[in-house]
């Protein structure tokens, strides 16, 4: 499988479980990987042969920014739920950190593997 990547994309959100988490958005950054054949795009140069990854972008924003979860592991699932709408992305890998979590560490991470018709 090919992939296309979406490097560091930081976006603000409500994310945690503690009371002072629930009040203020935060930071967040994610990585994702988005594995499809692109073949024909590579042979047509064709946008509509290949993974918009410009439409995938503005609809994580979109979600991201309104939702409000305790749990990275379920941010990250939502992203790669969101990743798997559109048919030709095979399988997704998420990587979502959440900067400042940690006293002493630059961030937490959480990193997801998901994949078209795979049970859960």
């Amino acid at each position: 499988m090919d992939r296309i990547v979406i490097r560091n994309l930081r976006l603000r959100c409500i994310i945690g479980i503690y009371p002072e988490e629930r009040t203020h958005r935060q930071d967040v950054v994610f990585t994702i990987s988005l594995e499809a054949d692109l073949r024909e795009a590579g042979a047509t140069d064709r946008m509509e042969d290949t993974v918009n990854y410009r439409t995938l972008k503005k609809k994580i924003v979109e979600e991201v920014e309104a939702s409000s979860f305790n749990l990275i592991e379920r941010l990250a699932r939502h992203v790669a739920d969101l990743c798997l709408e559109d048919e030709r992305v095979r399988r997704v890998t998420v990587s979502l950190d959440k900067p400042g979590a940690l006293r002493f560490a630059d961030s937490v991470a959480v990193e997801i593997t998901r994949e078209q018709g795979g049970a859960e």
